[in-house]
């Protein structure tokens, strides 16, 4: 039975579709069979793994929204073991469309629960919000993984995020775990990058992954080539610090 993982902070630009993208890829090279679940308007996941959604006639809208089976709408992407649940703009006014709909918080659950049996991990790219949508995935998974950059503001709003999930694991979701918080956009050259890691490890005890995610140029540039970065650029910095997050992952689910 595979593990849905859902990645979310209402921050933007944090790095949850690199974390979504490139910890997916890296598994699906590892032999793992995983999916990919786009609920971002953005799309960022749908490209970043080289697939155009304009050209996807089903995608997450119709499933949450529409009642079609998550199996009609999965992708194969030409990356190994990587499937996608791909996003579509018209996810924009799902959180309107979901507002007078009954049970409006468990649209995803189900079909989620449905295709689970066939992978071993399911990851799913949040939007950058707090909306229906986050809840949606927040009610569908087993835990959640919070990426944060090393900046300034880093803590900033984190205490909305944490009432989320304690009101959908209240409510909706008892089973909801935090499955660990990722630093990103990591410099250890400056001393505010330190303060931050000092700051987050104070708010998250034992829950901080040892693997950080550093500034690099390689993680920037593949998504415009549609690839993971471990496609793009198997050596480079990216790609070493997914490989080891994906470890250790795989070590604390073990």
């Amino acid at each position: 039975m595979g593990k849905i993982i859902a990645i979310a902070n209402q921050k933007g630009g944090v790095g949850k579709t690199t974390t979504a993208v490139n910890l997916a890829a890296e598994l699906g090279s590892m032999g793992h069979k995983v999916l990919l679940a786009d609920a971002d308007p953005q799309g960022n996941s749908t490209s970043g793994v080289g697939v155009d959604r304009r050209k996807c006639p089903v995608t997450m809208y119709q499933v949450v929204i529409g009642g079609a089976k998550a199996s009609e709408a999965i992708v194969h992407t030409e990356f190994q073991n990587l499937d996608l649940l791909p996003a579509s703009i018209d996810m924009a006014a799902a959180e309107i469309e979901l507002a007078g709909v009954e049970r409006r918080e468990e649209r995803l659950k189900e079909p989620l629960a449905a295709v689970r049996g066939s992978y071993e991990y399911i990851f799913i790219d949040c939007p950058p919000s707090l909306g229906l949508i986050t809840t949606n995935s927040l009610n569908a998974a087993d835990t959640i993984l919070i990426p944060i950059q090393c900046e300034y503001y880093a803590l900033e709003g984190l205490s909305q995020l944490m009432n989320t999930i304690r009101r959908v694991k209240r409510q909706y979701n008892g089973m909801l775990d935090l499955e660990g918080v990722l630093l990103t956009m990591y410099d250890g050259r400056l001393n505010l990058t330190q303060q931050v890691v000092e700051e987050v490890k104070k708010y998250f005890p034992r829950k901080v992954f040892k693997t950080v995610v550093p500034r690099a140029v390689r993680l920037s540039e593949a998504p415009g080539f549609g690839q993971p970065v471990m496609y793009y650029d198997k050596s480079s910095k990216g790609a070493r610090a997914y490989r080891e997050l994906a470890e250790e992952l795989l070590k604390s689910n073990a």
